[in-house]
């Protein structure tokens, strides 16, 4: 089968790079479709992984358009997007590809895969453990050692099939951990609750007190998905999903920058994709009565911040306190 990672950033060029790179052990084709500066440097010079044991450049092809990759029924296309250019991102699929080929959203939050299911009959759900860097065109740091990344996969909402079989094993064999799993969705939902601290990282000032804010946000987060019946893995199970497999370390003496949401706000992206990790508790919150204001909270920082070019790293946590209602 081709795979085809869409939306290739930083997550996305390390996993279609690892791909490509021992496309040999897997026998799959694979391709990038990326923004115009980042596939241009990837077609001029290749694309270069640091990783905590080195630097490798890959010669992968990497288009501008999905619709400059030829795809056939039974193709996978790995959404690698923030979750806010998802929707535009399946219109051009759906202008483009057959109804046959199966989209795997390795994304943040629990949205993705629903916006893909309207369109497509075959979703996988992909859990993402990759920290992950990308600020100039060409260039990806990958942090995890000694894999890259955990790339658990699985059926949208249940099961495994052929696909994801083949999809985990393409993965492992790129030297990504990876198990095709029945229930991926219950590790998707406990990945969000790791993520929801993502917007203090991008824009509170390093050492500043927000451990109890971040706990009671946390707090709300197990409430919704409890309330709307969402299985999570226990925080045991997810440490020893982690243990030996993947931990975040320097790349050449200099340490990881920061979360995906603090690389938006340092590039002035202008969006970022809280509305769908923060905010996600919000809409469960919302659906079943379950109050969340301190996500909200989260949430409509986000947006300002955004909208008013916050540089990051630069409040206090105070600033946040000050929003809460009441």
């Amino acid at each position: 089968m081709r795979i085809v990672v869409f939306g290739a950033g930083a997550v996305g060029s390390v996993i279609g790079g690892r791909l490509f790179q021992h496309a040999d052990r897997h026998g799959h084709e694979v391709a990038l479709v990326a923004r115009g500066a980042h596939a241009a440097a990837i077609n001029d010079h290749g694309l270069t992984i640091n990783d905590p044991h080195g630097s490798e450049v890959v010669r992968v092809p990497a288009f501008e358009r999905i619709d400059e990759v030829t795809l056939d029924d039974g193709d996978v296309v790995i959404l690698s997007m923030k979750t806010q250019a998802t929707a535009v991102a399946l219109d051009a699929l759906v202008a483009h590809a057959p109804a046959g080929i199966t989209v795997a959203c390795a994304q943040n939050g629990l949205e993705n895969e629903r916006l893909a299911l309207r369109h497509f009959a075959n979703v996988a759900a992909i859990c993402v453990m990759l920290p992950a860097g990308f600020m100039d065109p060409g260039v990806v740091d990958a942090s995890g050692t000694p894999h890259n990344a955990i790339l658990d996969v699985g059926r949208y909402p249940t099961g495994r099939d052929a696909v994801t079989d083949a999809l985990a094993n393409a993965f492992q064999a790129s030297g990504l951990a990876s198990r095709s799993l029945p229930d991926v969705m219950r590790w998707k939902h406990t990945k969000l609750l790791s993520n929801l601290r993502n917007v203090t990282d991008a824009l509170v000032v390093e050492g500043e007190p927000v451990k109890e804010l971040m706990a009671s946000a946390r707090r709300e987060a197990i409430a919704s998905l409890d309330a709307a019946g969402l299985e999570r893995a226990s925080v045991d199970e997810d440490r020893a999903r982690r243990a030996d497999t993947m931990v975040a370390a320097p790349i050449g003496g200099r340490p990881r920058a920061g979360s995906s949401t603090w690389q938006s706000f340092a590039r002035g992206d202008g969006t970022t994709e809280v509305d769908w990790l923060n905010g996600e508790v919000v809409l469960l919150g919302r659906l079943h009565g379950v109050p969340t204001p301190v996500n909200a909270m989260l949430c409509d920082l986000a947006r300002w911040a955004a909208a008013t070019g916050v540089e990051p790293r630069s409040l206090r946590a105070a600033d946040l306190v000050a929003r809460l209602p009441g």
